[in-house]
């Protein structure tokens, strides 16, 4: 079932029985190639401060998926974070991050098919990644290196990570017989345009927080790199108090529910065969609110952790090579 209790995230990715078995298994085996070649390239780019940046990434992004945010026609977006994590790690660590985030969200809380997360993974940790790059990289060299070119290509990069995946999943709707092209592909479109405009906003605005604080996470010629661990404890509180707030979020339908409404393919949605926080609601917790901060929390150590196992691997693993 979709939709989610009244105080819970709606669930926000495809789930099995939207995606047909052939279309699922090679979208697994496309992810799994790029996440695979992502881990061998993490082994020589990440530097001391990508490590603790890997987990706290991770964190803030699982924690912002979770405050879905109301938009026109009734329905509901929520931060994808793509664009922000490419900025900051490279397109190779992003997309450990956001294999991450998507992995752990599918395993423990039941959010999107077991079959159907190769989808997933290839929509938000394959395309919204590398979309943000080609696009934020295209404006740093319009910009010539100039500082509009980082809030610029931030914005243009954020909004095009959601469009451009949400037409490469209503392709793959229409690949799998579930809805035809010439309804899925408009109506996604449609909608993740306005939702992209909200996450170009979040992605500004986080621009806008780290340029004022930590310039030289953004990579700005100039600016020399700086040491300390305030900014991740910082990162994780944030990602903390995201989960916190998580009970706000809108019960407006996400984009893609709202489309399986209107297109009449909703009750094809298949439930996981297990639970563990179905829904992101911590099970024999009686106040709903209080079991989603909860499920909320759990969620965050746990991306954080993960990520951070991920990325000291790597870079130890690199280490011993050198050596």
């Amino acid at each position: 079932m979709l939709l989610s209790p009244s105080f819970a995230p709606l669930k926000m990715h495809i789930p099995d029985g939207f995606l047909s078995a052939p279309v699922s298994l090679v979208l697994w085996a496309l992810s799994l190639i790029v996440i695979a070649y992502a881990l061998r390239r993490a082994n020589k780019d990440l530097g001391d401060k990508q490590v603790p940046l890997m987990g706290v990434l991770a964190a803030a992004i699982f924690a912002g998926q979770m405050l879905n945010f109301a938009v026109a026609g009734g329905t509901s977006g929520h931060l994808l974070g793509a664009a922000l994590a490419t900025i900051l790690l490279g397109p190779w660590a992003a997309v450990l991050v956001m294999t991450t985030v998507v992995g752990v969200q599918a395993l423990i809380f039941q959010d999107g098919g077991l079959l159907a997360m190769g989808g997933n993974l290839f929509n938000m940790a394959v395309i919204g990644v590398f979309v943000s790059y080609f696009v934020y990289r295209t404006v740093q060299r319009l910009s010539g290196g100039q500082k509009w070119g980082v809030f610029a290509g931030g914005v243009l990069a954020a909004w095009s990570s959601i469009f451009i995946a949400s037409l490469a999943a209503a392709l793959q709707l229409a690949l799998s017989g579930t809805s035809p092209a010439n309804l899925s592909i408009p109506a996604m479109g449609g909608i993740h345009a306005v939702i992209g405009i909200g996450e170009a906003l979040i992605t500004l605005g986080a621009l806008a927080f780290l340029y004022a604080t930590r310039r030289d996470l953004l990579k700005i010629d100039g600016v020399q790199a700086k040491n300390g661990s305030l900014v991740w404890v910082g990162g994780l509180a944030i990602a903390i108090l995201l989960a916190v707030a998580s009970p706000l979020a809108s019960s407006h339908p996400d984009g893609l529910e709202w489309v399986a409404e209107q297109q009449g393919f909703i009750n094809a949605a298949q439930a996981n065969p297990y639970d563990i926080i179905p829904d992101y609601v911590l099970p024999g917790v009686p106040d709903e609110a209080l079991a989603t901060i909860l499920a909320g929390i759990i969620g965050v150590v746990i991306v954080f952790g993960v990520a951070l196992l991920i990325a000291y691997t790597r870079r130890n693993r690199q280490s011993a090579v050198n050596q």
